[in-house]
C-alpha cells in the first residue's frame, strides 16, 4: 500500500477490502493450522522440568566447556542429560545441565565430581562447590501445575466469552472466541515446530498475549457496532461493508500498538538472553513476541471476516443484503417482505468502504457520518 492509502485508512478512501479477501484469509489460515497441528502431533512440545519433572544444575560458565562438564556429570551419576547448554553473555554467563530426576546422592556424587575437574567459581571469583546449583521437581508437582495451567486457560477463555456477549454482540463473542483459538494453536504450533521450551513463563506470556489479542479485537469490533448501529433501516451499505470500513478506521491503531507494544518485549529479550541470562525472561518475552507478531494477523484478518460470516447467515442480515442490492439496481418503489416500500434510489453514488460520501453544500465530512 502507497502512504496516501495508509493516511486515508481512517477515512475508508482508498482503503483495503479486508471483507472480500476473506476467503484469502481462511486459506492462509487453514494452511497455517496444518503446519501448526501437524508440529504438535509429530513433534511434540520440548517441555521443561516444571511440567515433566526432573533435575536442573546450573554453574557460572567462566572457561567451562559443555562437552566436558556433561561427560564428567554422566561419569558421576550414570545418566545422560536431556539438555546441556550456555545462555547469557559475558560474565554473566550459566552453563545448565538438564536431566531426569536424580536422588540427593546423585546429585551430591555430581556436584562433588564437577567442582574436583572443573573448578567452577562463586560470585566472589573463588572456587566453590556451593557455585554449582541445584533444583529437583517431582512428577507429581509436573502434574499439578499442568492441570492448573489448563484451568487457568480454561476460565480465561470463559470469562473473555461472556465479556464480549454482554459488552458487544453474541457473535462477536463467538468470531472472538474462534480467532483466539486460532492464536492459541498458531503459537503452539510455533513452539512445537521450533523445539522452544514450554515453562510456566510461557504459559503466563500466553494468557498475556492472548489478552492482548482479545483486546485489540474488542477495539475492532466495537468500531464495528458503531459503524453497524441501525444498520437494517439504511439500504445505503451492508453489514460486510460498514464492518470493512471499520476494519479500515482502525488497522492502523492495531499495527502501531502491536509495533509499540513489541519494542519493550526486544527490549527484554536483549537483556534477559544475551547480557543476563536468564531463562524466566526470556521465556516471558519469547511468547509474547510471537503472541504480538502473531496477533495482529487475527485481529485484522481473521475476526471480522468471522464475523461477518456468522451475521450474514441470520435472516435479518441476508434480507438487507438483498434490499441493499435491490436499491442499488434501482429497483425502487418494492414492497419488502414487512410491507414498506423501498426508497428510491439517490441521484449521487451510494458510499462504499472505498470511499466518504461526498458532503452536502456548508457541511463537512467525518467517518462516522451517515
Amino acid at each position: 500500500m502507497s502512504k496516501g492509502t495508509f493516511s486515508r485508512l481512517y477515512t475508508g478512501e482508498g482503503g483495503v477490502d479486508f471483507i472480500g479477501r476473506s476467503r484469502l484469509w481462511y486459506w492462509i489460515t487453514a494452511a497455517l493450522l496444518v503446519v501448526s497441528i501437524a508440529a504438535i502431533g509429530i513433534r511434540g512440545f520440548d517441555l521443561s522440568i516444571d511440567f515433566e519433572g526432573g533435575t536442573k544444575m546450573n554453574m557460572p560458565a567462566a572457561e567451562l566447556t559443555v562437552d566436558e562438564v556433561e561427560e564428567t556429570f554422566i561419569d558421576a551419576t550414570g545418566v545422560t542429560p536431556t539438555l546441556t547448554q550456555i545462555v547469557g553473555a559475558g560474565d554473566s554467563r550459566i552453563l545448565e545441565i538438564n536431566s531426569e530426576r536424580l536422588t540427593t546422592e546423585q546429585v551430591d556424587a555430581a556436584r562433588a565430581a564437577i567442582f574436583e575437574e572443573h573448578q567452577p567459581l562463586d560470585a566472589q571469583g573463588r572456587p566453590s562447590p556451593d557455585a554449582i546449583g541445584d533444583s529437583t521437581v517431582s512428577e507429581s508437582w509436573g502434574s499439578t501445575i499442568t492441570k492448573r495451567m489448563l484451568i487457568a486457560m480454561a476460565v480465561f477463555l470463559g470469562l473473555a466469552f461472556l465479556y464480549i456477549a454482554f459488552r458487544l454482540e453474541k457473535e462477536m463473542a463467538a468470531a472472538a472466541m474462534l480467532a483466539l483459538l486460532v492464536d492459541g494453536i498458531l503459537i503452539a504450533g510455533i513452539y512445537a515446530l521450533f523445539g522452544f521450551e514450554v515453562s510456566p513463563a510461557s504459559v503466563i506470556g500466553l494468557l498475556t498475549v492472548l489478552s492482548f489479542s482479545i483486546y485489540d479485537t474488542v477495539i475492532v469490533f466495537d468500531k464495528v457496532r458503531e459503524n453497524t448501529a441501525g444498520y437494517l433501516s439504511s439500504r445505503r451499505s451492508t453489514y460486510g461493508e460498514e464492518a470493512n470500513l471499520a476494519v479500515n478506521q482502525t488497522v492502523m491503531r492495531s499495527i502501531s500498538t502491536s509495533v509499540i507494544s513489541a519494542l519493550p518485549i526486544v527490549a527484554l529479550m536483549i537483556v534477559a538472553v544475551w547480557l543476563m541470562g536468564v531463562g524466566t525472561l526470556k521465556d516471558l518475552a519469547l511468547i509474547q513476541l510471537i503472541g504480538v507478531v502473531e496477533g495482529i494477523f487475527s485481529s485484522i484478518f481473521l475476526a471480522t471476516p468471522i464475523l461477518v460470516g456468522l451475521m450474514n447467515r441470520r435472516k435479518d442480515t441476508k434480507r438487507h443484503n438483498q434490499e441493499v442490492a435491490d436499491y442499488r439496481a434501482g429497483r425502487s418503489g418494492e414492497a419488502g417482505e414487512d410491507g414498506a416500500l423501498v426508497d428510491a434510489a439517490p441521484a449521487t453514488p451510494h458510499r462504499t468502504v472505498s470511499g466518504p460520501d461526498a458532503p452536502g453544500v456548508g457541511s463537512t465530512w467525518r467517518p462516522d457520518r451517515r
